[in-house]
């Protein structure tokens, strides 16, 4: 399989996702939220790798564009947990910079992706 940042490091996101969910419903007894950020987290890098195999060009945008609005969505809910207190501050500003690096990534590559194809 070629090389691929963004879906190298959504995968990695998602793995911290899934140990943050684990540590919120083994340590605080946090169920809702942490079902929250799981399902979202884990989504962006899903859809990136649905997006490898999309359709078409316009497929492929759509899907990451969706990845962008999970990626948003994961910020809010780790947000939350921060500032509800069930994730310190260097956990959140750590896992909250992967986070805002792949919103990034998926902002480039929609607006590079839509542009190519307008010029096509």
């Amino acid at each position: 399989m070629k090389e691929n940042p963004v879906r190298d490091k959504s995968f990695i996101f998602a793995l911290r996702v899934v140990r943050l969910a684990k540590y919120l419903e083994s340590t605080k007894k946090e169920y809702v939220l942490s079902r929250q950020v799981l399902r979202s987290g884990t989504a962006i890098g899903a859809l990136i790798r649905e997006a490898e195999h999309a359709e078409s060009k316009a497929d492929f945008i759509h899907k990451m564009n969706i990845a962008l609005k999970e990626a948003n969505e994961t910020l809010y809910w780790l947000d939350l947990l921060h500032r509800g207190d069930y994730i310190d501050k260097p956990s959140f500003h750590s896992i909250k910079l992967d986070n805002e690096e792949l919103i990034r990534l998926l902002i480039s590559i929609v607006k590079t992706s839509k542009t190519t194809r307008r010029s096509s």
